[in-house]
């Protein structure tokens, strides 16, 4: 049913936990594949009182992407090893939502299974929520892992 399975992740453990899930999912079903998928964000700039600050946005987003370049190539590495056929994309964008729905349609997936940090109240209001903007544009059903209960957690160790 799901062939092209887009897994966005920020190298956070909750994007883990679903990249997990995701390789869970395919495996064994013949012909799936992962989509890995790594958006840099680059941090706005502010200028200060006294003056503008000396900024180089190339250098900045050509980190960034080396970054999301090795969380998707430990993420190909990780299905690979799980015998998972999956593809490494990186890309830079002010809007990870929008460069994850963009994805979904350009790559011709048909599930997106990403982590959801979890955050509520004022802490998702200043944070955003780059899940629920998934939610609301997707053009394809989205699989969302929050992360685990505290407790939960404690039991697991």
């Amino acid at each position: 049913m799901y062939r092209r399975i887009l897994v966005p992740t920020d190298g956070s453990p909750v994007s883990e936990a679903a990249v997990d899930a995701a390789i869970e999912f395919v495996h064994g079903r013949e012909g799936s594949e992962i989509v890995a998928l790594s958006v840099a964000v680059p941090e706005p700039t502010f200028q200060s009182l006294e003056g503008a600050m000396a900024y180089d946005p190339g250098l900045q987003i050509d980190v960034l992407l080396e970054h999301a370049q090795r969380y998707v190539d430990a993420i190909v590495a990780r299905c690979r090893t799980a015998g998972v056929q999956a593809t490494a994309l990186t890309c830079s964008a002010l809007d990870p939502a929008e460069a994850i729905v963009d994805t979904a349609r350009e790559q011709q997936c048909d599930l997106i299974v990403m982590g959801s940090h979890g955050r509520r109240g004022l802490s998702r209001l200043l944070a955003g929520s780059v899940t629920q903007a998934v939610l609301a544009g997707a053009p394809v059903p989205v699989m969302v892992l929050r992360p685990a209960a505290h407790g939960a957690q404690e039991q697991a160790h």
